[in-house]
């Protein structure tokens, strides 16, 4: 069976290279044409293609499948399936159209719920206690084709977007494999979603990390560990612009003001937030600093006697906007509400 790989981040370089320790007959690797990445702003190849190229594969990177020569140039590979985890652009009917067998694809959630660019950020962001991997057709509609397995799993009450996105990956590989050799040898099956449940996970960006302290703990907890790596959680301390990485819940209450630094302790800063319940923040960055623990960075900077913290000036408007929003069709924002 001919097989074709899209894909661009690590998530789908672990799943292209559990295809290769398989045996597949992969006749071609496609991916997003580099990119400009870090200060110097130099032309970086994406992971699926390093492990590509690795590989003795070969790579294609077509910059949009509007492009005729581009649809020829696939047609002519012969795929008999189409194999794309996270590939960072929308498939056309016409490429959909050409392998026999049809297009896969490895999503990370439980669908329908969660279909859009980040699934895995929005279920911690939801306060969701759990996510999987979907392995799924593609069709015109995003993320609504039918299914052909979920494997599920918990999500740990700590865990940050980017360990989560590493255990969906190291679950992501096996089933796209597994799949593969199902759809090969006429096994697979296909069950339609339910389009009345399906919510959606629209892309990030930074409008989404400014903190609001009246918020519950659980939330701001959520939103640190859903923003991590990017765009970051972001707060404001006597004029400080403070990124936020590591954040958890802390005993007790308080009588003290959302946003008022509370106490310093080994362990982190703890700030009073909604309903009284306190936040203690453990890693954050200062600006033109390095990521580091709380503790470290405010054994020079004394907390507890500056102003209260507060969101950027981006803040609540925009942000709680698009943050927690009930989902519905006509207004895409996202999923369930949050206190």
């Amino acid at each position: 069976m001919r097989v074709v790989f899209m894909g661009t981040p690590q998530i789908a370089a672990d799943c292209l290279s559990r295809l290769i320790a398989d045996g597949f007959d992969l006749v071609g690797v496609y991916t997003k044409p580099d990119m400009p990445k870090n200060r110097g702003m130099k032309l970086a190849m994406s992971e699926v293609k390093e492990v590509a190229l690795a590989a003795g594969l070969p790579v294609y990177q077509p910059a949009t499948f509007r492009d005729d020569a581009a649809v020829e140039e696939l047609r002519a590979l012969r795929p008999d399936v189409i194999a794309v985890v996270a590939y960072g652009k929308i498939l056309p009917q016409r490429v959909l159209d050409i392998p026999k067998l049809g297009c896969i694809n490895i999503h990370t959630s439980i669908l329908p719920a969660l279909r859009g660019s980040a699934p895995a950020q929005w279920a911690i962001l939801n306060g969701l206690d759990e996510t999987g991997v979907t392995a799924m057709y593609l069709s015109a509609g995003m993320d609504e084709g039918d299914i052909i397995e979920i494997r599920k799993t918990p999500i740990e009450p700590l865990e940050n977007s980017t360990a989560l996105l590493a255990r969906l990956a190291k679950i992501g590989a096996p089933l796209l494999s597994d799949t593969l050799h199902a759809i090969e040898a006429g096994t697979a099956t296909r069950t339609p979603q339910d389009p009345s449940k399906a919510t959606l996970a629209p892309m990030l960006s930074k409008e989404l990390s400014p903190i609001d302290w009246t918020k519950s703990v659980r939330h701001i907890v959520d939103q640190v560990r859903g923003l991590d790596p990017w765009p970051v959680a972001t707060a404001d301390l006597n004029g400080t612009h403070f990124k936020i990485y590591g954040a958890q819940p802390a005993p007790g209450h308080t009588d003290k003001a959302p946003g008022t630094p509370v106490s310093l302790t080994k362990q982190g800063l703890t700030v009073a937030c909604g309903n009284g319940e306190l936040v203690l923040l453990t890693q954050l960055q200062a600006p033109g600093g390095k990521r580091m623990a709380a503790p470290d960075y405010f054994r020079g900077h004394s907390p507890t006697s500056m102003s209260r913290m507060s969101a950027p000036s981006i803040t609540s408007r925009t942000a709680v906007r698009t943050l927690w929003k009930p989902y519905s069709p006509a207004a895409p924002g996202l999923t369930c509400s949050r206190s």
